[in-house]
């Protein structure tokens, strides 16, 4: 079925071998370099661009490689990130995008500081694992120390009584476990979304979470954690998961002895800092026509470089957009958007959506998964395009994708594709060991399959290059769910 780069090479050299042409930028990829150093350029009709992804893509790797080594941790509001907005816009333009830019937008800036200390103190004195959760306050310079109370869910905690967790720390737990969808989010995440906030107001002084994540590495899962209108912030924290089942054993043991933590944390808010988002075009040959939205998400917490999250998500995006137009010049444009500040409260998708929401979007589709193979196709226009759904649903049966009666939501970062009531897709990626990397110091480079990354891009390759040179217009029908609980907030 899939031919390899060598035969693909070849047909390159044959004028009459393609019928889609085009004189662009893309119109040839390199795909390496032959034994005397020149480069190896693929062209062909998409099927075959999609396929060659699929066996020899260098395009998504020299994204999420160049990130994370030349530019890191990409904090939303900080120096960092903007130095990844820099990178992304030089990287845009060596590759051939038009109408690269940065699109700036104003957001309040927390940063985690840099002390993230907690010890059980009594009965078994010990070192626990923390980091921050964002929105975090500060405790007193030195730490605050109190005894824990353990809630086993978020449920039982909203049963506490008012006034009763006064001068004391709420300890959150969840039973999260893997699952090839994700869905084990949706029902652990609570516990960090509003946990701290639901313990702030009972009167707790501080909030100590399970991290919410799969690994049994000493690494907490931070992320965001809201706090209601008129609740104070307190200092909230997430224990590594082995650390986390390590203070739920001392409660079984303690025989009703209160066990107390000692915990310090030094984040901080830094007021009004610029973030933006960044786009970048394949011009299509009909300007006048909607065009194809691919996002990803650019800023990842402190903690990593952001391979998985989200990186490999923008790498896959940008190499499929160059495949396609590999293929021929599309129909329609197709624009990525790499948006900022995504982690702490999804302010880049909101922005884009709010200044770009009178340009139609003819369909949205976002990588925000990791880096692993995608098995599942999902459209919200599969009763009124049933043709089309099924048309894309075919065509990437042979990766191992299959079809799906699901109505695709979209990702986080595809506000404007649901403000207007707009067509999604969803390629759903397997999700097993992705909660296992999620906002830990383990999300980087080394855990990506170049395999199944290669898989994205082909997948991608071959849905966006249909749908860019689709001529009748994608409706919904009106079914456009609200987003999925991602709550990266």
């Amino acid at each position: 079925m899939y031919k390899t780069l060598l035969t693909l090479a070849a047909l390159a050299t044959s004028t009459s071998a393609f019928a889609q042409q085009w004189d662009g930028p893309l119109a040839h990829l390199s795909r390496g370099q032959n034994p005397d150093g020149t480069p190896v350029t693929v062209s062909g009709s998409l099927e075959e661009v999609a396929d060659a992804a699929l066996e020899g893509d260098r395009i998504a790797w020299d994204f999420v490689e160049g990130v994370t080594t030349e530019v890191g941790p990409r904090q939303a509001g900080t120096e960092a990130e903007t130095r990844g907005r820099v990178w992304a816009m030089a990287w845009l333009d060596k590759h051939g995008f038009e109408n690269v830019a940065d699109e700036p937008f104003d957001m309040d800036t927390w940063v985690p500081g840099d002390i993230w200390r907690a010890h059980v103190t009594a009965p078994f004195p010990q070192e626990l694992i923390v980091q921050p959760l964002g929105n975090s306050a500060a405790t007193p310079v030195g730490g605050l120390e109190a005894e824990v109370v353990f809630f086993p869910t978020v449920a039982e905690l909203r049963t506490a009584p008012d006034g009763s967790l006064e001068g004391k720390i709420a300890y959150i737990s969840h039973q999260m476990r893997p699952a090839m969808d994700g869905s084990h989010y949706g029902f652990a995440g609570p516990a960090r979304w509003v946990g701290a906030g639901i313990a702030a107001s009972k009167g707790a002084i501080a909030t100590v979470i399970k991290a919410v994540g799969t690994d049994y590495h000493r690494n907490p899962h931070t992320g965001g954690t809201g706090f209601p209108e008129g609740v104070e912030p307190i200092p909230a924290a997430a224990m590594s998961v082995p650390d986390a089942e390590n203070l739920e054993r001392m409660f079984e043991r303690a025989d009703g002895r209160p066990i107390r933590i000692r915990l310090e944390l030094n984040p901080r808010r830094i007021g009004t800092q610029t973030s933006g988002n960044v786009v970048g075009e394949i011009v299509g040959r009909n300007p006048d026509l909607p065009p194809v939205l691919l996002a990803c998400h650019l800023d990842s917490w402190w903690n990593a470089p952001g391979a998985f999250d989200d990186g490999a998500g923008c790498g896959i995006i940008a190499a499929a957009a160059l495949h396609v137009g590999a293929a021929g010049q599309p129909l329609r444009t197709i624009r990525v958007l790499f948006a900022g500040a995504e982690e702490v409260g999804l302010f880049g998708s909101v922005a884009y959506s709010k200044a770009h929401i009178d340009e139609p979007i003819a369909v949205g589709i976002e990588s925000d998964f990791g880096a692993d193979r995608i098995w599942r196709f999902e459209s919200n226009f599969r009763e009124t395009n049933p043709d089309l759904h099924a048309r894309l649903a075919s065509s990437v049966a042979r990766y191992g994708v299959a079809n799906s009666t699901i109505v695709a939501s979209g990702g986080a970062d595809l506000n404007i594709s649901r403000d207007q009531g707009g067509a999604i897709i969803d390629l759903q990626q397997d999700g097993t060991r992705y909660f296992d990397l999620h906002h830990t110091p383990d999300d980087t480079l080394d855990k990506i399959d170049i395999a199944q990354l290669r898989q994205n891009v082909a997948v991608w390759t071959q849905v966006v290059g249909i749908l860019a040179n689709e001529e009748r217009a994608i409706k919904t029908g009106g079914i456009v769910p609200s987003a999925p609980p991602t709550m990266e907030q």
